[in-house]
């Protein structure tokens, strides 16, 4: 088949192009030229056609869906970029997928689409009992998931055959990049990961499949993968050798994430392979002799870790502090 893939150089989208070279497809990229893709595009140039290109310009995406099969769209603005820069956000998320897919309507021969959902588009269910389910209502509460209900509603009165996937959260050795992010989700929400490699092969299956057409499919790893904020965040910092970090550095409000129910996605697709154990294995690869260096200097990189928190009062994060880290705990004063 001749699939398109927009948003392919990101974490999702690059498993999802091994996947689909690797059943044979022929495989086509929109993707802003930048320079980071460009450095990408050079792992995959024998295997792509490349197409550098904005999705808001009409010319770069009527050229890019011409011929194709099927459209994979993956790009989209995310947090907290999306929360920060809303209206820029809008203009990428739902102006740019209208954008495109008047341009596959245009056709003579219409493309099929598959379009990368959320599960934050259910809001903050952790009053409800789990797991969540494809037909439930929606509850969007930020830019992000605004943005995806609005995109979901376009496909879906487009006129063309399509499929969401609504993706859980998303495991990359990206996360080893700490960001302020990491405490916006409180230790006790139920959460369910999903293997980037996993998610690609749900994408590309999906492409191909002759089942998921004018379906909702929620896309995690399975009951392996769902767990404990707590148990999640403390598995991957003992693993880089900085070890759990205080209570009191994360937020007590719910987070939109849940478990899913993925039996439909699951028999459907087959995309199940790997759980939080493989993702430590990647994280330990990534970072090679840093987590050893990592060991050395704990108590200050811990003390860094807690100054990105903003539920940590830095006014009063002692000196001592340091001295205390040393034996493997910093604590905010009283």
């Amino acid at each position: 088949m001749k699939i398109l893939v927009t948003g392919a150089f990101g974490s999702v989208g690059i498993h999802t192009l091994e996947e689909l070279i690797k059943e044979g497809h022929e495989v086509r990229v929109l993707e802003l030229k930048t320079g980071a893709n460009k450095k990408i595009y050079e792992r995959f140039k024998s295997d792509i056609e490349m197409f550098w290109g904005n999705i808001i310009n009409r010319n770069d995406v009527a050229k890019a869906v011409r011929g194709q099969d099927v459209v994979i769209h993956l790009a989209f603005i995310i947090p907290p970029v999306s929360e920060e820069k809303p209206n820029w956000a809008w203009k990428i998320n739902v102006e740019g997928t209208h954008n495109l897919l008047n341009a596959m309507r245009s056709l003579e021969k219409k493309p099929k689409i598959v379009f990368a959902s959320t599960v934050s588009v259910y809001g903050k269910t952790q009053e409800l009992s789990s797991p969540r389910v494809a037909s439930e209502q929606v509850k969007p509460t930020d830019n992000y998931s605004h943005h995806k209900i609005a995109c979901e509603q376009l496909v879906k009165i487009s006129g063309l055959d399509w499929t969401i996937l609504r993706i859980g959260a998303v495991l990359s050795v990206s996360l080893c990049q700490i960001d302020p992010m990491l405490f916006q989700v409180p230790l006790g929400n139920r959460i369910e990961l999903i293997h980037s490699c996993d998610a690609g092969i749900a994408f590309a299956r999906a492409a191909s499949s002759n089942e998921v057409w004018g379906k909702i499919l929620l896309i995690g790893g399975g009951p392996s993968c769902q767990m404990y904020q707590r148990d999640f965040i403390k598995k991957v910092l003992e693993a880089i050798g900085i070890g759990m970090l205080p209570g009191e550095a994360f937020t007590t409000n719910p987070f939109y994430i849940d478990w899913l129910d993925t039996g439909e996605s699951q028999k459907l697709l087959r995309y199940q392979k790997h759980t939080l154990d493989d993702f430590i294995i990647d994280i330990k690869t990534f970072l090679g002799i840093k987590r050893y260096l990592a060991r050395i200097v704990r108590p200050i990189v811990r003390y860094w870790l807690l100054g990105k928190s903003p539920y940590m009062r830095q006014k009063n994060m002692r000196k001592d502090n340091i001295s205390r880290g040393v034996k493997g705990k910093i604590l905010p004063s009283t």
